[in-house]
């Protein structure tokens, strides 16, 4: 079905919330660079990232994107604080994100 070094992106992957997520931001044409997408698409592809499967099917510039989906998961599992952030103080940081990365109306 795929070639030896085809590239990550050229692979159907399951439709779980990460990949929803990154072909809705492809979507609505989201300004997030390609290592951001591919942190969205690919940190819950743990048999790529943690186990090296699928390292046959990359292609020139995957071994960049997985060194940024490695140190994005530092940040993703079990790194939860039982305090619950203050919403209202963060507000302003993550609308600035999305005024920047992804303006106006998004189709979901």
């Amino acid at each position: 079905m795929y070639e030896p070094h085809c590239g990550l992106a050229n692979l159907k992957f399951a439709w779980g919330h990460d990949e929803y997520m990154y072909q809705m931001l492809v979507f609505n044409k989201a300004s997030i660079p390609a290592e951001g997408l591919a942190m969205i698409r690919y940190h819950s592809c743990y048999p790529w990232h943690n186990k090296k499967e699928y390292s046959h099917f990359m292609a020139e510039g995957d071994d960049d994107l997985l060194e940024w989906v490695l140190e994005f998961n530092k940040f993703d599992l079990y790194t939860k604080a039982d305090k619950r952030p203050d919403v209202k103080e963060l507000w302003p940081y993550y609308q600035s994100l999305i005024d920047k990365y992804m303006p106006g109306k998004l189709w979901w």
